[in-house]
């Protein structure tokens, strides 16, 4: 029979894993992520009922298939909720100066509470994407990227956290996963995910308070490392990279990676095949940490609105 698992936010996995060999509670990213948007909708509705309807904003740079998707996506989440989403692209050739002066005009319509930029910038583009992170207000930069933001984050008081960590936080504290005083390990130190990963399960705070050590190529030995994890959150951006002898009986295992596998499905960036045989619960993929990030940021676009309307 097919293995499925009630977690404590009401999502059932509907993984088939029959005769697989996994014992490890697997975390259901859907369910979990559709009760933090049914909260935002909720959340939406208080404000249409004072006049106000966030608006989101993500400006595209080029055509890459897989980002206008994403996009899309994102659109099509704050439209569900309630918001506005308002659809901005330039072409793949277009300057600085024009990716700023529609960031500018971002800044000044009352109607947009949350702008970010989709990454990565196309090929050859001229355009650094901190200068438009940069530009972004702080007020509206609901992606968390802003240098005041990322400070305000390593202060200890943050005002949007970058929506990928706040999945992977809401993930383990709706799971019932205790993070205070746990000694976590964070596989990879990108500024998107893991640095601020590692800042924020750091931080006081409910949810938080951990133990953390932060892994990347310049680490000697990352079996090492990994193995004293009780939290193990992989963000390495290599496919299956961390396997069953790297991960200690008992942990529980955040997978963030999305990787295209030979034959052409999704995997993350750990062997799930092996590590769910060793770990106590582990995130799909897909199905985990994907869907939180659309629902936090959505998260963060309502906050921005209440923040500005307040």
């Amino acid at each position: 029979m097919a293995w499925r698992w009630s977690s404590p936010a009401g999502g059932i996995s509907d993984i088939d894993l029959e005769g697989s060999g996994v014992t490890a509670t697997i975390i259901d990213g859907k369910a979990i992520a559709a009760e933090v948007r049914e909260e935002v909708a909720e959340r939406v509705q208080k404000l249409a009922a004072r006049g106000v309807t966030p608006g989101f904003v993500d400006l595209l740079v080029g055509d890459d298939p897989a980002s206008a998707t994403y996009v899309r996506m994102k659109n099509k989440a704050a439209t569900e909720a309630g918001m506005r989403a308002f659809e901005h692209d330039l072409p793949a050739n277009a300057s600085l100066d024009q990716a700023l002066e529609l960031i500018d005009r971002f800044n000044a319509d009352e109607s947009i509470h949350g702008a970010m930029v989709q990454g990565p910038m196309p090929e050859g583009s001229p355009i650094d994407i901190l200068e438009l992170q940069k530009a972004i207000s702080p007020l509206k930069d609901v992606d968390g990227l802003h240098p005041e933001n990322q400070g305000l984050l390593a202060m200890g008081r943050p005002r949007f956290v970058p929506a990928t960590p706040a999945g992977v936080v809401e993930l383990l504290r709706r799971s019932g996963v205790e993070a205070a005083g746990k000694r976590v390990v964070v596989v990879g130190r990108s500024t998107l995910v893991g640095r601020p990963l590692s800042i924020l399960l750091s931080s006081k705070g409910p949810g938080l308070n951990a133990t953390v050590t932060l892994c990347h190529t310049g680490t000697k030995d990352l079996t090492v490392e990994t193995l004293r994890a009780e939290i193990l959150v992989v963000a390495s951006g290599r496919a299956r990279s961390i396997t069953g002898d790297m991960v200690a009986p008992g942990a529980v295992v955040i997978d963030v990676g999305i990787n295209r596998g030979d034959d052409g499905k999704l995997v993350g960036d750990v062997d799930f095949d092996q590590v769910s045989k060793v770990a106590s619960a582990i995130t799909p993929v897909p199905g985990g940490v994907g869907p939180m990030t659309v629902a936090m940021l959505m998260q963060n676009v309502v906050l921005a609105a209440e923040s500005a309307t307040a």
